[in-house]
């Protein structure tokens, strides 16, 4: 598929609902405890460096897009499924996001939770992607 084929309204759905997701899962309502004590932060770490978080912010919905377009282009040369299109994007991420996602959390001597948290976020991200993508065609 080439970038003039992509639906970049399906691919900024994507985008957002991920970005939202990246809120959740980062919150107390599910794993911003573990992930502070992963790291050996305290809520006033977090509340200092919240105060200049908007360009990563920005960076981050920069990268969740590219991800969204690649999975957009590459996907459908295996099918259009949503379940294809997931099962692409998790192949992706093993051999590429998750060898170098883990190989930094051990050479960073954070805990495995910390990794755990992150690739749970990633693999919903690839899900949530999947999903848009696969139905909104």
């Amino acid at each position: 598929m080439h970038l003039s084929d992509v639906n970049f309204l399906a691919v900024g759905l994507a985008t957002v609902l991920t970005f939202g997701l990246g809120a959740l899962w980062y919150s107390p309502l599910l794993f911003a405890k573990a992930w502070m004590a992963g790291h050996g932060y305290t809520q006033a770490d977090i509340e200092a460096m919240q105060a200049s978080m908007g360009p990563n912010y920005a960076i981050s919905f920069v990268c969740w897009f590219v991800m969204a377009t690649m999975l957009a282009m590459i996907a459908p040369h295996f099918g259009d499924s949503a379940g294809t299109i997931f099962g692409v994007g998790l192949h992706m991420w093993l051999g590429f996001s998750a060898t170098v996602g883990l190989t930094n959390n051990r050479f960073s001597s954070k805990p495995l939770s910390v990794w755990l948290i992150d690739a749970g976020y990633q693999i919903a991200s690839i899900a949530i992607m999947s999903v848009v993508l696969g139905l909104w065609r």
